[in-house]
């Protein structure tokens, strides 16, 4: 049985999305060839599915887009990774965590590839590796100025000769992560650019052989061709969603769309309280949708008084706190509302413009970003894999 409130992941969608985002970066390669400027070749996508692919449900996407040809996928932890190798997944997936989280035994048994972003880290790996008698590929991550993990990119000759000296771990790649790519600090991403450009010089002086390099989210990747380096790790652009205030051209489909039912209809009158602290007072005789979605699906109890819903194709503001399991929304202007009707949270109802509401909008409603919108939606929502109706191969 599934509740009412459901989400409907479209995996059309997700592959759409990097079809899309693969047409968008072999054109600009080909204009920047054109141009002399710029990389020159389409970078490879390390396609993000951590944190049950941003909300979306991790087995399903990585099908997708093992299925449209992503070159490799990228997982929080070693258990999100054994999750997708238990599914039959096979391409290549990278561990972005720290491996103090997990143990690291579910490296060698289901073939993922770590990070590497200590030097303790590399300690415990190479002993793990060696006590298996092989080798063990591994992306090296630095910190260019997020200050969080990796080895610091101004101290690379004190901390790496012990790593890169291993005989039983292998460097595939180098690696960093922007601070503020989805923010107007265009000083801060180029500072740590050109941090990033000065680590993987100073690595192959320490003697490293050169190995792929990648540094761009979704943000980065949009704001700036020089930032794509061999490959770029998209996430929020696979979902359909644009980061931040930025914007793009390409032809992004939203790949959940959220809805339930009206449950109830509810008349007050005026000057009558609505929902928990009567912080909503009719102001004239109201209407009421009550709908079973709450803070315990993941919807922000900020929505009070600022998000709005779908009903009949048209929008119904959320009135009254947002409680764990319902909330209400004023249907007094949309005639003949029933309960059974559908509501629609995030997606369509419509082919409006004013008849959709999506994850950006939801996130300016309450002062957030479209990342946690789609990534907190609870577990008991049940995630339905819809079929295909318009997956057409970009060229």
């Amino acid at each position: 049985m599934i509740r009412c409130t459901t989400a409907h992941v479209h995996l059309d969608a997700v592959r759409h999305n990097l079809r899309a985002l693969r047409a968008m970066l072999a054109a600009d390669a080909a204009l920047n060839r054109d141009a002399g400027a710029g990389p020159v070749a389409a970078p490879d996508i390390i396609a993000v599915v951590k944190a049950n692919a941003y909300g979306h449900g991790a087995v399903g996407v990585a099908r997708a887009l093992e299925e449209a040809g992503a070159q490799m996928l990228a997982v929080a932890d070693i258990e999100e990774g054994i999750e997708l190798r238990d599914a039959g997944i096979t391409l290549p997936i990278l561990v972005f965590g720290a491996l103090s989280v997990s143990e690291v035994d579910g490296l060698f048994t289901h073939g993922l590839t770590p990070t590497i972003s200590s030097p303790g880290a590399g300690r415990a790996l190479e002993q793990a590796a060696r006590a298996r008698g092989t080798t063990l590929s591994y992306h090296l991550k630095v910190d260019t100025g997020l200050n969080r993990l990796g080895f610091r990119h101004d101290n690379l000759g004190r901390t790496l000769q012990a790593l890169l000296a291993s005989p039983v771990l292998s460097l595939e790649a180098v690696y960093t992560h922007f601070s503020s790519a989805d923010e107007p600090d265009v000083a801060s991403v180029e500072a740590q650019r050109r941090a990033f450009d000065t680590a993987c010089a100073h690595l192959v002086a320490c003697g490293a052989a050169p190995v792929r390099r990648h540094a761009a989210n979704s943000a980065a990747l949009l704001r700036d061709s020089r930032l794509w380096f061999d490959a770029v790790r998209p996430g929020l652009l696979l979902y359909g969603m644009a980061p931040g205030a930025l914007h793009t051209a390409m032809d992004l489909r939203p790949a959940m769309t959220l809805t339930s039912r009206v449950v109830a209809v509810k008349g007050v009158r005026t000057g009558e309280a609505v929902g928990y602290g009567g912080r909503f007072a009719a102001e004239r005789p109201t209407t009421l949708a009550v709908i079973p979605a709450g803070y315990a699906d993941g919807l922000d109890r900020r929505l009070e008084g600022r998000g709005a819903v779908l009903i009949r194709g048209r929008r119904a503001p959320i009135v009254g706190a947002v409680s764990m399991d319902m909330l209400t929304a004023d249907v007094t202007e949309i005639s003949d509302v029933s309960p059974g009707d559908e509501v629609v949270l995030l997606g369509s109802q419509g082919g409006a413009a004013w008849q959709q509401i999506d994850a950006r909008e939801m996130a300016a409603a309450i002062g957030t970003i479209p990342y946690e919108i789609v990534c907190r939606l609870g577990s008991r929502i049940a995630r339905v894999t819809e079929t295909a109706i318009d997956d057409e191969t970009i060229d």
